[in-house]
Formats: structure tokens, C-alpha cells, sequence
């Protein structure tokens, strides 16, 4: 990847509908500010859901090349998530979202290819992971915190959390088209630690019974399995590759088939760097499609699903 200006450091990194990748660029100034953390008097540390004072960014979004640059200025949302819009357009979103004073504060905004906003809106707090299709439609995933309440959601006199589905598709203009309804089945999203969206098909991997499921225009499919931990999802037709897990595992590969009802899975292979060694826990992992993303570094590497299959 090719900076866009001197300096400028890594914010965030996101994978597009059409495997490009859409990074989020600041000066090492704002990087920080887009980062910062409140420590309480108890010594427990909170990430900011705003930055102090207004930042400027960069999204640029990469193929074989850098393919676009939206400059933007003066945006206050922190822990940013961009996503691409079908007219060129880009998608800011801020994970952390807080209910005060009667309102809630908006972590979402829209802005044109000129980086001029469009228009903004509230897609809740604890967000996972936010992902758009080619139609423009947004699949925005929460961990437990989003979907539990936090930051003022969910008490005496506030609303209930936004996502407390733990999995929503938005339309383009940021309002609620669907929500992940509890399934008797497979349970309740708790926390969403994998979401792929592939086309206009969403697929998800849930605590607290780690199924997967594939949600295909509003109509829900899932499959029971037995891998725990995974943080990515690379999947094609009826084939899934896990990537990750807990403790020892954070860099294991497991492959599965879906057959029916049921989910079969192979032996785990493991995900190393070209030159052999351990992926690097500051990297950033993304599953989109049938592909693998990781983001080491300004260094991009893009991986196919057979390249994650042992044969």
C-alpha cells in the first residue's frame, strides 16, 4: 500500500464487496486522537467514543492499486470503520456509540466522493464489524457490550441497545431494514465474532453456541459446529474456512463443508506469513467473500479460499 501523504499512519483497515481494501489514513497527531482512551479514577480504561476536537482522514480504497482517495475533514467520530459506497462514495463509522442527556450521539456518517457529508445517522454502540454489499445495503455485526447495553444503553431510563439483535442490515440511509431475530434453533447472538458478507448474502458466526449461519434475502440457514474462537470467516458455496481461536489457536485454519443439515470440518492447517513465520498479533485478519485479508503493517496480503484448504 502506498501511503497517501508523509507520514501518515494506519488508522483502520476493512475489506470491500470487491476484495479491494478500504484503509483509513491519518497524521500521527490525529492517528492518536482517533485512538485515545479515558482512564477512570479505578484505574479501568474506556475507549473514546469522540475525538476531542474535530480530525481530518483519508480513506483510500486499494485494488492492485490505489483506485481512490476521499479526503475528509473535520469528522469527530472515533475507532473508525469505512466501508465503500456504490457511487463512490464512503461510509464512517465509529464503534462506540453513547446514550447521555436524553440523545444519542451519532456514529455514523455518509460522505461523497468530494468528502463532503451527505448525511449521518446512529448505528449503536459495540460494534464488531461493519460490512456493505454492492446495492449499498450495511451489515453492521456487535460484540457483547452492543448487544447487552453499555455507555447508558439499555438502563432505567434510556433505550434498550441497538444491537441487541447482535446482527443488522441497514439500508443506505442508515435506517433499520432487518434485524437478527432469536432463533430457537441455534440461539440468541451474545456476541458476533465473525461476520462475512459475500454479494448481497450475509453470513455470521455467533457466542454463545458458535454456529454459523447464512442469512440470504431475510431467509435464515445455520449449522451447528464445534469450532470455538474463531475471528474470521472466508467462505465459498457451501465451503467455510475458520480462521483463529482462542489462546494457542490465534492463527489456526479450520476448513468445513456444509451438506444438508449437517457441517463437517478437516483437520486445522495454520496461517503463517510468506517467509514461514507466525502472523504477527498486530495484524488485522478480514474475511470477505471467498477471500482472506491480512494487513501487517502498510503490507497487504490477499488470499483465495484454496489457498486456505489443505489438499
Amino acid at each position: 500500500m502506498v501511503a497517501p501523504f508523509k507520514g501518515a499512519e494506519l488508522v483502520s483497515a476493512a475489506a470491500g464487496p470487491e476484495g479491494e481494501l478500504v484503509v483509513v489514513w491519518a497524521s500521527r497527531e490525529n492517528a492518536e486522537a482517533l485512538t485515545a482512551r479515558t482512564v477512570e479514577p479505578s484505574g479501568a480504561s474506556f475507549p473514546d467514543s469522540r475525538t476531542a476536537a474535530p480530525v481530518s482522514v483519508h480513506v483510500a480504497t486499494y485494488g492492485s492499486h490505489l483506485v481512490t482517495m476521499v479526503p475528509i475533514a473535520g469528522q469527530s467520530l472515533a475507532y473508525l470503520i469505512a466501508q465503500p459506497l456504490p457511487d463512490g462514495g464512503v461510509l464512517l463509522v465509529g464503534a462506540r456509540c453513547r446514550w447521555r442527556n436524553g440523545a444519542a450521539e451519532c456514529n455514523a456518517a455518509v460522505y461523497d466522493a468530494d468528502g463532503q457529508r451527505r448525511r449521518e445517522g446512529v448505528l449503536g454502540d459495540g460494534i464488531e464489524d461493519v460490512q456493505t454489499t454492492p446495492s449499498g445495503e450495511i451489515w453492521v455485526s456487535y460484540f457483547d457490550e452492543g448487544v447487552c447495553g453499555s455507555r447508558g444503553w439499555g438502563e432505567a431510563d434510556s433505550p434498550a441497545p441497538i444491537g441487541s439483535a447482535g446482527l443488522i442490515r441497514f439500508r443506505s440511509d442508515l435506517d433499520i431494514a432487518w434485524r437478527f431475530p432469536y432463533d430457537r434453533e441455534f440461539g440468541g447472538i451474545f456476541d458476533c465474532y465473525a461476520l462475512n458478507v459475500a454479494g448481497e448474502d450475509a453470513w455470521a458466526y455467533y457466542y454463545t453456541n458458535f454456529p454459523i449461519v447464512r442469512i440470504r434475502a431475510a431467509a435464515i440457514a445455520g449449522w451447528f459446529t464445534e469450532v470455538r474462537g474463531a475471528q474470521a470467516l472466508v467462505v465459498a458455496d457451501d465451503r467455510v474456512v475458520f480462521v483463529g481461536g482462542y489462546g494457542g489457536n490465534r492463527c489456526r485454519l479450520v476448513a468445513g463443508s456444509i451438506r444438508g443439515e449437517a457441517f463437517s470440518v478437516d483437520r486445522p492447517a495454520w496461517l503463517v506469513m510468506p517467509n514461514g513465520r507466525p502472523v504477527p498479533r498486530t495484524a488485522t485478519v478480514l474475511g470477505r467473500g471467498s477471500e482472506l485479508h491480512v494487513v501487517v503493517g502498510q503490507s497487504w496480503l490477499k488470499l483465495g479460499f484454496e489457498d486456505l484448504v489443505i489438499r
